[in-house]
């Protein structure tokens, strides 16, 4: 096993040339090259300065590089960790304040990440909502009804989390569909 590749490409009988060449070389007295077998290590060739100077570059490269992206880890991880924590918040602040009812006859569509959704609401709730009285936050995956001023503390820790407020003080866009329409 402790045959060089050269060796072993030999017995193969892939590299014929280098055979032939041993035999050239065997038939002329001169001494053959012959595997290190005493257990030294063999020679290494000598490095002049501008390999030297290449290797330093790229061990500085490679550690720019590492640094890099243990930067950019941690910064993830940073972002990951506040998400957690504004997400935490915002559940106890939602914890029992949830307007929702299961049987209504209503929906009220908005538009929330760039697709229309809908929230189930009874008339009281459909004429709040719309007059500003009420919000819908997104949690979880489902769209709760709330006060007005839970809305507003959900829009102080994270605005991506509410998906309908109506601002009564806000000019009324008068483009002929009332806002209670229901489609």
């Amino acid at each position: 096993m402790s045959e060089s590749l050269r060796d072993q490409l030999l017995k193969s009988g892939l590299v014929k040339q280098i055979r032939e060449e041993r035999r050239g070389n065997e038939g002329n007295g001169k001494p053959t090259a012959k595997p290190h077998s005493h257990g030294g290590k063999p020679p290494t060739p000598r490095r002049n300065q501008e390999d030297i100077d290449l290797a330093k570059a790229y061990a500085i490269r490679a550690q720019a590089e590492a640094g890099e992206r243990k930067r950019a880890q941690q910064e993830a991880e940073e972002q990951a960790r506040l998400r957690r924590e504004r997400k935490q918040k915002i559940q106890q602040l939602l914890d029992g304040k949830a307007l929702n009812k299961a049987e209504t006859e209503l929906v009220r569509n908005f538009e929330y990440g760039g697709k229309i959704r809908r929230v189930h609401v009874d008339a009281e709730q459909l004429a709040a909502l719309n007059a500003g009285e009420l919000g819908v936050v997104q949690q979880a995956g489902r769209y709760l009804l709330v006060g007005r001023e839970i809305a507003e503390l959900v829009r102080a820790i994270d605005a991506h989390q509410l998906a309908l407020l109506v601002d009564p003080d806000a000019a009324a866009d008068d483009d002929g569909v009332p806002d209670d329409l229901v489609w």
